[in-house]
């Protein structure tokens, strides 16, 4: 069956004509813009699985709370401030004076952080 995609005219148009609610099946996409009108003007995605955008692809790995593997020994298992300074030097020493510091530190805190390690 083909995919039905919906841009954010699509659904000014859909709103103007009355229209309260859009049944989101697995060939209905719309584009991020448009998921974010239809929120803006309080049109109803209805949906039967997950509560994620349509565009928004699931990536359980960075939804789930998860420790170091079990294979690593709990002597390796660094802390939060041991892996941001191990990453902080492998990328200077692959990247050299490429990569701003600063802005490498935030990156590293950033994802340590979604992950949950830090």
């Amino acid at each position: 069956m083909p995919k039905e995609f919906y841009t954010e005219r699509d659904i000014e148009d859909m709103v103007k004509r009355g229209v309260t609610s859009l049944n989101m099946t697995e060939n209905v996409v719309l584009t991020e813009l448009a998921y974010e009108k239809a929120n803006r003007l309080g049109m109803q995605l209805l949906r039967s699985q997950s509560d994620n955008p349509p565009s928004a692809p699931i990536r359980p790995y960075l939804s789930q709370k998860t420790a170091f593997p079990p294979s690593i020994p709990k002597a390796d298992n660094p802390t939060g401030e041991e892996l941001q300074t191990r990453i902080r030097e492998a990328v200077l020493a692959r990247m050299g004076n490429q990569v701003d510091p600063d802005l490498l530190d935030t990156i590293i805190q950033r994802v340590l952080k979604s992950t949950g390690v830090k």
